[in-house]
């Protein structure tokens, strides 16, 4: 990821944690939907690892919410 993408990065992580939460689900219960190790749902929310736009339109998806919504920066 590039350094001046970082706070995109983090700003995506916070509402993919926000709908995680607000749908119920622990990083370990997203993980596991995605198929995905929970220390890689916990580097995305964090902003520790970048994310594929699969990865995105997946958890999108689960949420059963448009995409644009992950990137919708409050």
């Amino acid at each position: 990821m590039k350094s001046n993408h970082k706070e995109k990065y983090k700003r995506l992580g916070l509402n993919i944690a926000y709908y995680r939460k607000l749908n119920g689900f622990t990083q370990e219960t997203l993980a596991e939907k995605l198929d995905v190790d929970r220390t890689t749902v916990s580097k995305i929310e964090l902003a520790t690892s970048g994310v594929s736009l699969d990865l995105v339109f997946d958890i999108a998806e689960l949420f059963d919410i448009p995409v644009e919504k992950l990137f919708v920066f409050r």
